[in-house]
C-alpha cells in the first residue's frame, strides 16, 4: 500500500501586523515577527525545504575546503521552481502580504527564494547588504528569512542588524566576503548604528529587512543546521536597471531572465504574488 501523500498546510490566509511593527521597519530597516507560521506548519514544510535542498544542493567540498562566503552557509535557490511543494511555500500570499505591508505597496513580485543551512561549525556571514546584487531602480525591496528549526541563542548563526543603515541606500559595492566584513565593520562603527538581533527564535517566526539593510551573522556553535528558508520581494512597477558590475549583470540573467534595462521587472521568474 503506498504511502499517503503528506498534506500541505494551506498559507493563503492573512496575518494582520500592528502600526508598531510597520513604524519599526520603516525606522530601522528590519523587524522581527513572531508565529508567522505555526510549528506544526514549520514542521511539515521544514521537512519539504530540508529534501529539496538536499536534491538541489551543489555543494560537495569539505567545509575546511571552502571560503569565507562557502563556510558561511549552504546555499540553494528558487527552490521553487524544481519542487511544486516548495513553490506553495514560496508562492504564499501570507507571506507576500506581509512584506507589502511592511513596504507601504499594494503588491509584491518574487525575486527569488533561498535556503541557507549554516552547518554545524559553519562560519559567520560577513557583513553586507543584499541590494548591491540586485539590478532594480527601487528601494522597496524586503527580505523574509524564516528559521525552519529553534535558534535557541545567536550562536546558532542568527541574523544581525545595523539598525537605520538602510537609510544610507548602496553604500560600498562589495560581495559577501572578508573585504565586504572588514569595509562595513568600520562602516557600522563610524556611524554608530545599534547592533540589533533577537536573543531567540522559533520555527516559524520571521525576520523581514530592507534591500539595503546591513547585517550579518556569527557562525553556527551548535551541533544542529541552522535551516532558514529567505525569500526576497520587490514592489510590483520596478524596472530593470543598467546592472553596475558583473554581479549585477549575473542577477539580471539569473533571476529576471535577462530582461533588458529600462523595462518592467516582470519576468517569469517574478510573479505578482498578491
Amino acid at each position: 500500500m503506498e504511502a499517503k501523500e503528506i498534506q500541505l498546510p494551506d498559507l493563503s490566509s492573512f496575518k494582520t501586523i500592528s502600526a508598531e511593527q510597520i513604524e519599526a521597519f520603516k525606522e530601522n530597516g528590519h523587524t522581527l515577527i513572531k508565529g508567522v507560521i505555526s510549528p506544526q506548519e514549520a514542521a511539515v514544510y521544514g521537512k519539504v525545504i530540508s529534501q529539496a535542498a538536499d536534491k538541489y544542493n551543489m555543494e560537495k567540498r569539505k567545509l575546511e575546503d571552502r571560503d569565507t562566503y562557502g563556510k558561511a552557509f549552504l546555499q540553494i535557490m528558487n527552490l521553487w521552481r524544481g519542487d511544486q511543494k516548495v513553490k506553495q511555500f514560496v508562492l504564499a500570499k501570507r507571506f507576500a502580504k506581509i512584506a507589502a505591508d511592511l513596504l507601504g505597496v499594494d503588491n509584491v513580485r518574487l525575486y527569488h527564494d533561498q535556503a541557507l543551512f549554516k552547518e554545524p561549525g559553519g562560519g559567520p556571514t560577513p557583513w553586507h547588504q543584499d541590494q548591491n546584487y540586485w539590478p532594480l531602480d527601487t528601494n522597496k525591496t524586503i527580505t523574509m528569512w524564516m528559521p525552519l528549526v529553534d535558534i535557541p541563542n545567536p550562536e546558532m548563526g542568527m541574523l544581525t542588524f545595523a539598525s537605520g543603515s538602510h537609510k544610507k541606500d548602496n553604500v560600498f559595492d562589495f560581495i559577501i566576503s572578508d573585504e565586504s566584513e572588514n569595509a562595513f565593520e568600520d562602516y557600522v562603527q563610524e556611524n554608530g548604528f545599534k547592533i540589533s538581533r533577537a536573543d531567540s527564535m522559533k520555527a516559524g517566526d520571521a525576520t523581514f529587512h530592507r534591500g539595503y539593510t546591513i547585517h550579518n551573522a556569527p557562525g553556527n556553535s551548535s551541533d544542529k543546521m541552522r535551516e532558514v528558508m529567505t525569500i526576497i520581494y520587490f514592489a510590483d512597477g520596478a524596472k530593470v536597471t543598467e546592472p553596475q558590475h558583473k554581479w549585477q549583470e549575473n542577477d539580471r540573467q539569473q533571476w529576471l531572465m535577462g530582461k533588458a534595462p529600462g523595462t518592467a521587472a516582470d519576468s517569469e521568474l517574478n510573479p505578482v504574488l498578491l
